[in-house]
């Protein structure tokens, strides 16, 4: 019974348990590694992002312009600057603007909401009995959808927050990103030695693989869809476009759900103003998933992490719950990782098996 796979899974799993039992009870001699984490944590992951994102541009230069490393690291931070100081000159205005202009407006936002909400529910035996039990089955619903997604906006307003005093050590971890990413692996693969250390190569540059296709596929995905939704709310002339569509970028970067919660505010705003607006809302939203789906993410992010939606949806639950918006932001890359590793020992392991019996033979 002990050759079994399943059994062996089941020992794994296990242990894996109890080692994590373990960690939790003596916590106090991780914590000091918790706060070291906690403190890079956040320079960390911005400058990673940077790095993948800018990571084709210094390939590009270094190996077709022919480009130093120190010269290709210079022309990026000039980019860099360049494109910071256009947004500030030309987009943070406009920001600015807006966003007075909605806090200004909160109050009379609210009433209206209020009135909306007390109109439907006044006339709704009057609606089709399909319109009816729709209308309920929202309502029933709108309270959690609210608070879930209202913790969620103020979870991003106090990463931003935190994140502002990290703006001071963000560049030191990109540079140094941008200029020693190559001897990190090396330096790994160099503990091993024969098998093992051909293994670690092939997992590790998997793994980097994986993490540069989602980041910078994200990250465009991400774009595309805000510009496409600022095109179509500009349209229909929706208020707070700017700000809205800011906030679907971010949010975009969420598979699946982010799109849908950055809907909401949206469809909000358009429900004040207007039901009609609200309802060109809709078909803008739908219009531009439909672009997403089966145009902009299929050429952009391919088969790249090659996990099953439904996965991905559960993946984004579980990690909300269990780390907020954190949790939501980083569980599917990490899920990704994961896989890479477990498919490379399974492989191993395999690769192992088969030639122990050759062997035997």
């Amino acid at each position: 019974m002990t050759k079994k796979r399943w059994f062996q899974a089941a020992i794994g799993i296990l242990l894996t348990v109890l080692i994590i039992k373990i960690f939790l009870e003596i916590s106090y001699v991780f914590k000091p590694i918790g706060v070291i984490i906690g403190a890079i944590f956040v320079p960390l992951l911005v400058g990673g992002i940077l790095f993948y994102v800018t990571e084709p541009l210094q390939r590009l230069l270094e190996k077709k312009c022919k480009f130093p490393r120190w010269a290709s690291i210079l022309s990026i931070v000039v980019v860099l600057i360049g494109l910071v100081s256009a947004f500030i000159s030309w987009v943070t205005p406009a920001i600015m603007k807006q966003m007075s202009s909605l806090i200004q407006s909160a109050p009379w936002l609210f009433s209206k909401i209020s009135q909306r909400i007390n109109y439907i529910l006044a006339n709704r035996d009057n609606f089709p009995k399909q319109v009816t039990s729709a209308i309920n089955d929202f309502l029933n619903s709108l309270q959690d959808i609210a608070i879930f997604t209202s913790k969620f906006m103020f979870e991003i307003v106090g990463l931003i927050t935190n994140w502002t005093f990290s703006l001071i050590v963000i560049p030191f971890f990109f540079i140094f990103m941008l200029k020693d990413h190559e001897k990190f692996r090396p330096k790994i693969e160099g503990i091993f030695s024969g098998e093992l250390q051909k293994w670690v190569k092939k997992t590790l540059a998997e793994m980097n693989e994986v993490l540069a296709s989602y980041v910078q596929g994200q990250m465009l995905v991400s774009a595309i869809l805000a510009v496409l939704m600022f095109i179509g709310y500009s349209i229909i002339d929706l208020e707070y476009a700017l700000l809205l569509c800011i906030l679907a970028f971010f949010l975009n970067m969420v598979p699946f759900i982010g799109p849908w919660m950055a809907f909401l505010p949206a469809l909000v705003i358009g429900l004040v103003h207007d039901p009609m607006q609200a309802l060109w809302v809709c078909i803008i939203t739908l219009l531009v998933n439909q672009i997403d789906s089966n145009f902009v993410t299929p050429n952009v992010m391919g088969k790249s992490l090659d996990v099953h939606p439904l996965t991905v949806i559960t993946i984004i639950l579980a990690a909300g719950n269990l780390a907020g918006f954190v949790g939501i932001l980083l569980g599917v890359p990490i899920y990704a990782v994961i896989k890479v590793v477990v498919q490379n020992i399974y492989a191993y392991r395999t690769r192992i098996k088969n030639y122990g019996a050759k062997d035997v033979e």
